[in-house]
């Protein structure tokens, strides 16, 4: 889709809070959706397992600002399916201006903010999961482009046939002025991660005894070069020790490394949930603007946690490269299920991100 009429000045100096809203504007809103062009009601695009399809694909400048999504089995409730975990096996990939790498690349539950393939009603700032139980997906990003924005979706379900319903909202604009970064998004796994065995240690002891000095061993959730800035994170545990003692999964002290430092980095935290902004060890949902938890786990925290931090007011900039990375456990001991999804921009678009193949993205259950 080409725009050639309407559009007036790029991106613009105004922001979208509630303060600028009167700020007359120049640019014309647009929007790709799944609508039935037939003037029914099949609104909607069906994914066949292995089949790529391409969601959008808009010619010249502009910035997506919304982008809103619902996808269910054609044939819901059939329990013997193998698909039951299709948004880990759905994926979503994003091109900038021409570029023949993806810079956004993710399972697509994954990227609305909850992971292990499940999903529950939740509100941040850039994310949500709306009711009925959190299956209307939205992102709120803004994502710049200069020349083109490319959407696929692809399915690496075995047999389940998807019923794909969209909106990608857009602004479109007659240039993009210089020093708009390009969107990015990476999924990353280790399952587990490398732990040690408690052995005779007692359980205070291994839960947080000892020392990293170091940082050797962390679990990574973005490691980049170039310039841009690091804009937050989902992560994903599952806890895969299982014990009738004291189970708390955390005490892994973030770690964010900014244009090759060494250690100790600059942003050194003092525990898992300090970073995503709880305490003490928590052990039920929340949901805030910028941070929350979205799956707190079960009794004595066993099972499957999503939370998520946004660096929506304190983006972490780099100039050449970042690593940023957290501690699976005090002094990595612990051998969990960990997950997650980066956000960054960057001055460029993405090029070698790499994802998990399909039989090791699927979800466990501890």
């Amino acid at each position: 889709m080409t725009i050639t009429n309407g559009t007036g000045a790029g991106y613009g100096s105004y922001g979208s809070s509630l303060r600028d809203l009167p700020r007359l504007r120049h640019h014309r809103r647009m929007r790709v959706s799944s609508w039935d062009t037939s003037g029914g009601n099949d609104d909607r695009v069906t994914v066949r397992p292995g089949e790529t399809i391409t969601l959008a694909d808009i010619n010249g400048a502009g910035a997506i600002n919304h982008i809103w999504i619902t996808v269910a089995p054609l044939q819901p409730g059939n329990p013997e399916t193998a698909d039951q975990d299709f948004l880990r096996k759905l994926v979503l990939r994003i091109y900038w201006d021409d570029s023949p790498e993806p810079s956004v690349l993710v399972p697509v539950g994954d990227f609305f903010g909850v992971g292990h393939a499940r999903t529950v009603n939740f509100a941040s700032a850039p994310l949500q999961m709306s009711p009925q139980d959190g299956k209307g997906f939205n992102s709120f990003f803004h994502m710049p482009f200069a020349t083109r924005a490319r959407f696929e979706l692809t399915s690496e379900c075995e047999s389940e046939p998807l019923a794909f319903y969209y909106y990608i909202d857009y602004d479109a604009f007659s240039s993009l002025e210089d020093g708009l970064g390009r969107f990015h998004a990476s999924w990353n796994r280790q399952n587990p991660t490398d732990g040690i065995e408690q052995g005779t240690m007692t359980n205070s002891e291994y839960l947080f005894g000892r020392s990293n000095i170091g940082g050797e061993g962390n679990y990574t959730i973005l490691d980049t070069v170039g310039r841009g800035h690091y804009v937050g994170c989902v992560l994903n545990v599952t806890n895969l020790r299982h014990t009738p003692e004291w189970n708390w999964y955390g005490e892994g002290d973030d770690m964010i490394f900014v244009d090759g430092e060494s250690w100790p980095p600059s942003l050194h935290g003092t525990g898992t949930e300090d970073y995503f902004n709880t305490a003490w060890c928590p052990s039920e949902s929340y949901a805030a603007p910028y941070h929350g938890i979205t799956l707190p786990g079960g009794e004595n925290w066993s099972g499957q946690i999503s939370m998520y931090r946004f660096h929506i007011e304190d983006p972490v900039t780099f100039t050449s490269s970042i690593r940023v990375t957290i501690e699976h456990g005090h002094n990595n001991h612990r051998s969990d299920d960990l997950s997650s999804t980066a956000y960054w921009y960057a001055e460029e678009p993405a090029t070698g991100l790499t994802l998990l193949p399909v039989e090791q993205r699927l979800p466990r259950l501890g």
